[in-house]
């Protein structure tokens, strides 16, 4: 996994908080550099250059308009970190100029961005893949390779969850017009599900011989994120409409089911509350558990970290070898480290343009399920069909 040629140019799009943190990573792997930074803001203009200048970096090109960024003549790919909305009209924008783009995480406003990213990959090739770091998690990916030695027999139900106290965070964002308060504001759906969904993706093989079948949600009350909002703006504020709890349940092709919680409105410790049921054993992250039939204790829950270490996925195994580094737990570097690999040797990004559109089709697809009291809805085949016979990604150094 070592460098051994130039560094990929990026144009990092959006330089907001996550971009910031994110810039540093991407300069960590010592694969990228970042000739442009793109902002309709001066002040977070400058806050880019201030983390080129804490790396000893060039001076970039700083313009306002995405459009202006994506200049071939300056970049080899773009990384869009703007807020949720933008985002696929920006990546469309970059595969229709033949720039490879990786683009942040969110869930959709609607099935037809998702079918829009899809066919503009089919007409122009242009490869673009989600920034999901967790499909790169320690855990998530030696359970992957738990599943694939068989340790948890047939896979029966997987279950996941963005479940992190930010109601306060969430309220306090209304006054900088930031996105993600208003569509808290105005929409009652899962609206953060690829961290969750993304790794079970991989685990269920979605896309690639299996797929998503129909999605049903159903959502709480809306208490807590309205009590919180009322404290700080009184009558001023209109009523948030997302429930403070919101359930979701998939169901697979090959049989499975999977649940997924969006809870950031209740006081809770952070979890992506992950777990696999199989036909031989279960996994629990909330409380670090496994219980293999026939190897474990009776009855009895086992400590999941010596099943990591034994089935340590060969990316974690040189990460650690090599000094874990990059933000949130190295996710961040790996991913990095897999984008720029794959934009300088030109092979496909391990998580493809149909992953992308079926991980935020979950968003748009919850929100119509609520409206609907909990109706299911058809999951529509980004593939048109081609999942049953597609094989996993062409190997690289940073496959999952």
């Amino acid at each position: 996994m070592k460098n051994t040629m130039k560094a990929v140019r990026l144009a990092v799009i959006g330089l907001g908080d996550r971009a910031t943190e994110l810039m540093r990573t991407m300069l960590a792997t010592k694969d990228i550099s970042i000739p442009v930074l793109c902002d309709p803001l001066d002040s977070r203009l400058e806050d880019g250059r201030r983390v080129l200048r804490e790396h000893e970096q060039p001076e970039p090109l700083c313009v306002h308009s995405y459009l202006e960024a994506l200049n071939r003549d300056r970049i080899d790919a773009a990384v869009v970190s703007t807020s949720w909305n933008e985002h696929v009209e920006i990546t469309l924008e970059a595969m229709r100029r033949s720039i490879p783009c990786g683009f942040e995480v969110a869930g959709a406003s609607s099935l037809d961005e998702c079918w829009e990213l899809v066919k503009t990959w089919e007409r122009t090739r242009t490869p673009c893949m989600m920034l999901e770091n967790c499909c790169y998690g320690r855990y998530e990916l030696a359970v992957l390779q738990m599943i694939r030695a068989g340790l948890f027999g047939e896979i029966v139900h997987c279950e996941g969850g963005y479940q992190h106290e930010l109601g306060p965070n969430t309220v306090k964002l209304v006054d900088s017009g930031h996105q993600r308060s208003f569509h808290h504001m105005h929409r009652n759906a899962d609206l953060y599900p690829t961290h969750e969904i993304g790794p079970i993706a991989q685990y269920l093989n979605i896309n690639r011989g299996n797929r998503f079948l129909t999605l049903a949600s159903t959502a709480s009350k809306g208490v807590a994120l309205n009590a919180i909002a009322g404290r700080a703006y009184g009558d001023r504020l209109q009523k948030f409409q997302l429930g403070d709890f919101v359930t979701t349940v998939l169901k697979c092709a090959n049989g499975e089911t999977v649940v997924i919680r969006y809870d950031t409105s209740l006081p809770r410790p952070y979890t992506r509350s992950n777990a696999v049921h199989g036909t031989k054993g279960v996994w629990m992250e909330i409380n670090h558990s496994i219980y293999i039939d026939g190897r474990s204790p009776a009855h009895k829950w086992e400590d999941v970290l010596p099943y990591v270490q034994e089935f340590e996925h060969p990316v974690w195994r040189e990460f650690l070898s090599q000094g874990v580094q990059g933000g949130h737990d190295g996710m961040d570097f790996l991913l990095m480290k897999a984008f720029a690999w794959c934009v300088r040797n030109r092979k496909p990004f391990p998580m493809d343009v149909y992953d992308a559109a079926t991980w935020m089709a979950v968003t748009a697809l919850s929100e119509q399920s609520v409206a609907l009291a909990g109706a299911p809805q058809p999951f529509p085949d980004f593939t048109n069909g081609k999942w049953v016979l597609r094989g996993k990604q062409e190997k690289t150094p940073y496959s999952i």
